[in-house]
This record gives C-alpha cells, structure tokens and sequence, in this order.
C-alpha cells in the first residue's frame, strides 16, 4: 500500500457531484487537488471551502488544448500530479425513435464527445504529465481513474448515446492500462449505479424512493462520498489495474 504517498490530482468535474465529492476526499487526505471545471461559480465557491491546497481551473473538457494547458497548469502549481479522476459527463435520455421526432446524430456525437471523448483527452494529458514522475514503490508514476456507468452494461430505452459512451470510457480501460504500465501508469475505471448528484436534484422525492426500491442492498441511492473513498482505495491499492468496477449495491436495471 503506497498511504503515505501525497496526493497531486486533477479531477473533472470537480465543483460538483462526484467530483467535488473526490475533491474533498483528496484534501481530507492532506492532498492537493486542482478542480477542473466549466461551471466558474460552483468552482470558485469549492476553493472558498476546500481551502488552501484547492485550485480551481476554468476548462472545457471537450477542447484538448484547454485540457492540455489546464494540466500543465495543475504540474506547475503543484510540481507533479500522480492522480487524474475523471467524472466530467452528462447523462441525456432521448429515445432514437421519438414521438415527434428522430433522434439527431448530432445529439447522439455531442455526448460521444462530452463523455468519452473528453475522458480520452484528459487521459493522454494526464499520463503525458505522470509519465515524468519520479517513480515510486513499484516504480508507480501515476493513478488515472475513469467514470463510467451501470448503463455501459445495463443500458435503459433512452440511453442508446449515454450508454455507448460510458461503454467506450469501460472498453479503453485495459488498452489503457496495458500501454501505460511501461511508465508505471495504473488506469482504473468506477461504473456507479444510482447516486445522489445534481442530475438527482431534480427528480421528485417519490421518483427517487421508487429507483432506492430497486436495489437490492442497501436500498437507496449511492453517496458521493461513497465513489471517492473508492478513488482513494485505488489510488492506494496498485493491484487495482486495467478493472473497471461496479459500485452499484448489487443492482442490475
């Protein structure tokens, strides 16, 4: 187990859900974190209360020169970054054959591109960073951590382009891991079931009670705080490689 090791990360998505969730996990553990993140406000509040050792970093994950400045950005603030989470995404639902109307193709490739696409981006920055790194026990360099989904499994009428990029972000992870490993580079993927995030915010308390019905155990929805202490498990534990893990309570939809 590499504990003591200090954490650098970069997370994506980081001014909420599950990525502000791993953002807290990460300082909690005496580590560093720069938050990359659209949303300027919800960042810029996220600093005010993770403190000293948070930085927020203003970026469009879907544009790969922001991406690779945000990064660069992150290893001179910190001198290096050994972890990457991502969990940047959205969660669209949309029939192909609609009522009124088919499916865009357009709509179909923007969550390609926000969800796998993006993922890809920030995996080849981060492990272009960590590739640097002095190594470690093992001679480890670097952590990168990838969100995909239950629905890359157990996809839902209306998740034909959400469930396909979650699939893709869960086919990459071995390929990944396997042409990273010569650099001591462990890439690693959660596919988390129901859980609390601002896509929840929305529904009803009985909507959300009727999805806590159909878990198996524990019968309701995941907390965000669940998934980071995940993140942190594998960050410590390197036998964890080239796996993508289901956090879900046993539930298959």
């Amino acid at each position: 187990m590499n504990s003591h090791q200090t954490i650098h990360a970069i997370v994506t998505g980081g001014a909420s859900g599950l990525g502000l969730a791993t953002a807290q996990a990460i300082i909690n553990a005496h580590g560093k974190v720069a938050m990359l993140d659209i949303n300027e406000s919800a960042g810029k509040q996220a600093v005010k209360e993770l403190g000293n050792n948070a930085l927020f970093i203003k970026v469009d994950v879907t544009h790969e020169k922001q991406v690779d400045e945000a990064v660069a950005e992150a290893v001179k603030q910190f001198g290096y970054i050994n972890l990457a989470v991502n969990c940047a995404g959205v969660a669209p639902s949309q029939r192909v054959l609609g009522k009124d109307a088919l499916m865009a193709t357009d709509d179909f490739a923007r969550t390609i591109n926000i969800n796998l696409t993006a993922t890809f981006c920030v995996c080849r920055a981060a492990a272009n960073a960590m590739q640097h790194n002095t190594p470690r026990q093992d001679s480890e360099r670097g952590v990168i951590i990838n969100t995909a989904s239950i629905a890359a499994f157990d996809g839902q009428i209306g998740q034909a382009a959400y469930s396909a990029s979650k699939g893709g972000i869960a086919s990459m992870t071995l390929p990944l891991a396997r042409e990273f490993a010569r650099f001591g580079i462990r890439v690693v993927t959660i596919a988390p079931g129901l859980f609390k995030t601002p896509l929840f915010d929305k529904l009803p308390e009985k909507a959300i009670n009727a999805l806590a019905e159909s878990i198996p155990f524990p019968k309701r929805i995941g907390y965000p705080d669940e998934f980071a202490d995940l993140v942190l498990h594998i960050f410590n534990n390197r036998m964890f490689n080239g796996e993508v893990i289901r956090l879900d309570g046993a539930l298959r939809m």
